[in-house]
């Protein structure tokens, strides 16, 4: 595990047992004790078994002093939330209770209520009347009921229920971890593109965050006059020149670069990463005098400009944003940063929901290229096969070489299996199979005029996968979306025939989406959803995550606009259900109802 590299705690889940406030002589209330407070204890065992910070520690959980039965209850349980710094509240209860005076009426929490579903007492009951009362006074919640009848004694959360419960505290962690930090843009609007045109407003309104804008220069200031810890760039740079291997230069003699000037060129970028590192977290090993500089921007997420006017004069970032997004570096296994290149900072969200979500290092590519059955089979005579076949296509994921290092896909679960591991899961063997497996090859100084490296690899291999795009529009506002899919192992030669018609010094990673194969449908194959993409640019997460997106999105007040998740795994708010029988009708118009959790004036 490591330390906490943000400035204030994580989000804290906190517990309310809600119980029958009546007394008298039949002991209602007191015959009920035990068994609420076991549910509160069971759903915080739930939670730190299985959820955990981005830092690989566990959640942390606390359930309130005692049951809540009536407001007083009620405030004393707020009262010492506040104090833990509680961001997400689950009210459990096995009974009926009163419930606007037991509910959490904290507008910045995120809400959730889990009914026991047994006949003995209507949980049921009370959870139906409060979700109720939650969705008349603005304060929508997650609703937690469990489909079969449960003995009124039984300890045991049914799978249905767990399953709820966790999807609930991981979105919820993760929306809530972003709060009060920052998304760092170093530079600006890169090339005209639209997600590097910073909205402050989306950020403050729907993620609680702020945003911190410096300029390139800053970088070369910090280079000049020496504003890095020597010791720190010294194990960059050894280890770059260790563990990077060197690819082949395709440029062409008249613009190629002299080795002097390749060597210079490592020391620059070895001083980069770690001067962004510092910019992102602070660092207070720097020289003497520099105490401004050692504070940091407390910056969970950020972006690097880069082209047009970086790249070209001075090496490009591809080498320290790769490194930076995966899961280690010269000091070794540790939390993956999210640095977005061209400060796309719309996908740099995306995946930074992805990694908060599954502590995974994320992908950042173009989605480039959408190949066909027919198209494949003209070029290299090959027949696709398994899910590319049967969604008759692949996309090509390719960028100039800022992937994670994760993505090349040489690590591998417990069972065996080709994956993407949680950063707390990788190995020092991992490490050298990932570095093995990239080869740094020398920019194309017709695109880099000013040098540098691309990282080079192929995702040889088929694993889960969830592509996802953040996107802004005018008159509607945020919008989300989701498409589950596989990596795509293709023949040796048919890769590369493929992969040689673009930029073949790049990272390779062919992807097909879970279509339906339905006339009209954005996910009737692969051609369908490379038509529906709405930017040039995707995030990618190891695994079929799709769900808690979902989940996660719903929180954050951002409508869904296009998803392949199966109906029966979409978790919203109850009072989603007011909103229209279709789901995706149901999301836009909550979501507009609601608006921006953070949003201060309305």
């Amino acid at each position: 595990m490591s330390k906490n590299r943000y400035i204030g705690e994580y989000p804290v889940i906190g517990i309310r047992p809600c119980i029958d406030g009546r007394r008298g002589p039949l002991k209602v209330r007191e015959s009920l004790e035990e068994q609420t407070m076991n549910m509160a204890k069971s759903a915080k065992k739930l939670f730190e078994e299985n959820i955990k910070y981005s830092n690989g520690e566990p959640v942390k959980v606390v359930i309130a002093d005692t049951t809540i039965g009536r407001v007083a209850e009620s405030a004393a349980c707020e009262a010492k939330f506040r104090k833990e710094g509680v961001a997400i509240t689950l009210s459990v209860t096995p009974c009926w209770c009163y419930g606007s005076e037991t509910m959490d009426m904290n507008p910045l929490t995120i809400k959730g209520v889990w009914g026991l579903n047994a006949t003995e007492r209507p949980g049921a009951v009370y959870l139906a009347s409060v979700l109720a009362t939650h969705a008349q006074k603005g304060l929508p919640a997650f609703g937690i009921y469990g489909e079969d009848v449960q003995e009124a004694d039984d300890t045991v959360i049914p799978e249905d229920v767990k399953e709820k419960l966790l999807r609930f505290g991981r979105a919820a962690v993760a929306a809530a971890s972003m709060r009060d930090k920052s998304y760092l843009q170093i530079g600006s609007v890169t090339m005209g593109i639209g997600g590097s045109i910073m909205d402050q407003n989306f950020l403050e309104e729907y993620l609680g965050m702020r945003v911190e804008s410096i300029d390139e220069v800053e970088i070369l200031r910090r280079i000049d006059e020496k504003i890095y810890n020597e010791d720190d760039y010294k194990k960059a740079l050894n280890w770059i020149k260790k563990e990077c291997k060197k690819g082949f230069d395709k440029n062409p003699d008249f613009v190629k670069k002299s080795d002097e000037q390749k060597e210079k060129d490592w020391e620059f970028v070895a001083k980069m990463a770690v001067i962004i590192e510092d910019l992102y977290q602070g660092n207070p090993n720097l020289p003497e005098g520099r105490e401004e500089e050692a504070v940091g921007h407390n910056a969970i997420c950020g972006g690097f400009q880069g082209q047009r006017q970086w790249t070209d004069h001075w090496p490009n970032c591809d080498l320290p944003e790769a490194v930076l997004n995966t899961s280690f570096d010269w000091n070794g296994a540790r939390e993956p940063f999210i640095l977005a290149t061209e400060n796309d900072a719309l996908n740099g969200l995306g995946m930074l929901f992805m990694k908060l979500l599954t502590n995974r290092a994320q992908m950042f590519a173009d989605v480039r290229t959408c190949w066909n059955t027919e198209s494949v089979k003209r070029v290299t005579d090959y027949t696709l096969e398994g899910h590319a076949k049967e969604a008759d296509g692949i996309i090509h994921l390719i960028n100039s070489g800022a992937c994670c290092l994760d993505a090349s896909g040489v690590c591998n679960d417990k069972d065996g299996n080709p994956c993407i591991k949680p950063w707390y899961e990788i190995t020092d063997e991992d490490q050298k199979k990932i570095m093995n497996a990239v080869e740094w090859c020398e920019a194309d100084n017709g695109y880099f005029r000013g040098g540098g490296w691309s990282s080079r690899f192929e995702t040889k291999v088929e694993m889960p996968a969830t592509m996802i795009r953040l996107n802004l529009v005018k008159n509607l506002g945020p919008v989300l979306q989701i498409a589950e899919g596989w990596t795509v192992a293709l023949p040796e030669k048919v890769s590369d025939t493929l992969w040689k018609r673009t930029d073949y010094t790049w990272p390779c990673t062919w992807f097909t989406p879970r279509c339906d194969g339905k006339k009209g449908s954005p996910f009737e194959n692969a051609y369908s959803l490379m038509n529906n993409w709405g930017a040039n640019h995707g995030a990618i997460s190891y695994g079929h995550i799709g769900a808690d997106i979902i989940t996660m999105a719903s929180m954050l007040r951002i409508p869904v606009c296009l998803h392949n998740v199966a109906d029966e795994d979409i978790y919203r708010p109850a009072a989603w259900n007011a909103f229209g029988a279709d789901k995706e009708g149901q999301d836009f118009r909550a979501c507009a109802a609601y608006g921006p959790l953070y949003k201060t004036v309305r």
